[in-house]
């Protein structure tokens, strides 16, 4: 494809998408005064739902761009999962506690995307370093030496111009423009499976639990929820000769959610839509092109049994924000990236092959598994603190990488369970929680006091010590790692940790906010 004339601006970073994993990224730059250019296809948010459900590690991502508090209040906590069978009776039952809030947010939350997209816009409108531009598409992303070339088209006109920029972030997608265009393709992680999505708006009291209910039937697999005070959404797996046009209206599909409807009447819904979604278990081959990446669906997609599809973007954002950032200031040389794929890509790939695992133990086999299921079941679910262990939202460890200090290292540095895990945004004696006091910097969690020289020192490098006593959350969850001290990134990922903040001190990097006026503050 022949290049246009190029656009004389030159934004440092171009975000392909406005979903909530390019505006995200965009948010978190604008944290560390880069320059963004967003580009999506629509002027406006896309107006359906999709993604359903977010857990407290990404409400922490959320709140870094201030959107938390928006977010939770147009979303409700989720209270666990219920398995059960055709008839609707419970198989087990696994509840979660929606006040144990080790980050500071319910560890599910239900929602609806367009709500989520629209607090997001909001946001973008405010930042001061990101411009959005909507109604371009991407026709092709090119290296030329130090910079990449965006050819755009606009929708309206069809006025194709080339847009040049240090980096370029591809958030488009399960069918990226940027992925083609970089050369890199997807590997199949499991099967896939045609499922026909239906969301529902009502009134009528629909009396049931709470929680995502999984029905595990042989014939139909199925999955309920309540995302809203008024939004419901079903999930029902196709079976070969069918098509979504099969169901097209409240009177086809009232068969299919007739058992959760039990006295209410079709006529009192309100049908928003129903989409064929095709479950895919992908991830990318090449996460990076020397200076254009791949996040979100662009790079992987999951099954949807765990609840981890838009959240994996979300995390794909946190973790390379700040590395683009530093690097692009010269705090770090351009090798940094190279962790982006190192760190993102096992920790997806554990995420989805957890999804393709559950599913089929779900979902999966015929009438023989579901007599099975009916036996062990019940067990299993008054086993002791296997309730906690289904419902717990933590990821996990980031594989080892220079950001990741796993391996044995020198100076008193230990090998801990703490690393490549989030630090817990715990409350400080001020009332404050962890992550309001040290924003998107570096930052060291210790019961040690360091030196004056040491303040000044870290100090210099934007990275903020946060002395806690050994009987307080944070003392006690370094204690259990048998440290004393952790070196925490910008994205409350550790780094390392230690039994000597000494050892800490010598490195730590300067924080992509060091200098950044606005970003210094929480």
């Amino acid at each position: 494809m022949s290049v246009p004339a190029r656009d004389t601006a030159r934004p440092p970073v171009v975000v392909v998408g406005a979903g909530p994993t390019g505006t995200v990224a965009a948010l978190l730059l604008d944290r560390f005064g880069v320059d963004t250019l967003v580009l999506d296809r629509w002027e406006d948010v896309f107006p359906q739902p999709r993604a359903v459900h977010l857990d407290d590690e990404v409400c922490r991502i959320l709140d870094g761009v201030d959107a938390a508090d928006d977010f939770l209040a147009a979303s409700r906590p989720g209270k666990g999962l219920r398995l059960v069978d055709s008839e609707l009776r419970t198989l087990a039952q696994f509840d979660r506690d929606p006040d144990e809030r080790p980050h500071g947010f319910p560890p599910a939350n239900m929602f609806d995307q367009p709500d989520l997209e629209r607090i997001l816009r909001r946001r973008l409108e405010k930042a001061g370093s990101v411009t959005f531009r909507g109604g371009v598409e991407v026709e092709d992303v090119v290296h030329d030496g130090d910079h990449v070339v965006v050819v755009v088209r606009d929708v309206e006109t069809g006025r194709r111009e080339a847009i040049t920029a240090d980096v370029v972030l591809g958030c488009d997608g399960a069918n990226s423009a940027v992925r083609t265009a970089i050369g890199s393709s997807m590997t199949d992680l499991g099967p896939s499976q045609r499922w026909l999505v239906i969301d529902v708006e009502t009134e009528a009291p629909l009396a049931h639990w709470e929680g995502v209910h999984q029905l595990c039937d042989p014939q139909r697999a199925a999955t309920y929820m309540r995302i809203g005070a008024t939004r419901h959404r079903w999930e029902f797996e196709l079976v070969d000769d069918e098509s979504p046009d099969d169901y097209a209206d409240l009177a086809s599909l009232e068969p299919l959610m007739r058992p959760w409807l039990a006295d209410v009447s079709v006529d009192d819904l309100e049908l928003i839509r129903t989409a064929e979604y095709t479950f895919r278990a992908q991830v990318v081959d090449r996460w990076r092109d020397r200076r254009v990446f791949l996040l979100g669906d662009a790079a992987h997609l999951t099954p949807p049994f765990i609840g981890q599809g838009l959240g994996a973007g979300l995390r794909d954002a946190s973790n390379l924000a700040w590395k683009v950032a530093a690097v692009r200031r010269g705090l770090l040389p351009e090798s940094a990236w190279e962790t982006y794929q190192q760190e993102r890509e096992p920790h997806a790939r554990s995420m989805i092959g957890l999804a393709v695992m559950v599913g089929r133990l779900m979902v999966g086999g015929g009438e023989r598994t579901m007599t099975i299921r009916r036996g062990i079941l019940p067990v299993l679910s008054r086993v002791p603190g296997l309730a906690s262990l289904v419902t717990d939202s933590t990821t996990p460890a980031l594989s080892a990488s220079p950001f990741v200090r796993t391996g044995p290292v020198r100076s008193r540095l230990t090998r801990t369970a703490l690393v490549g895990t989030l630090v817990p945004n715990a409350v400080q004696g001020d009332g404050a929680r962890l992550d309001s006091t040290v924003a998107h910097r570096f930052s060291i969690v210790t019961t040690a006091t360091p030196t004056a020289q040491q303040s000044r020192d870290l100090d210099r490098r934007g990275c903020v010590v946060v002395v806690v006593p050994p009987a307080s959350p944070l003392g006690r969850w370094l204690a259990r790692g048998r440290v004393s001290a952790a070196l925490v990134r910008p994205d409350r990922t550790v780094m390392a940790a230690g039994t000597s903040l000494a050892a800490l001190f010598t490195r730590v990097p300067t924080s992509p906010t060091a200098g950044v006026g606005k970003s210094d503050a929480p």
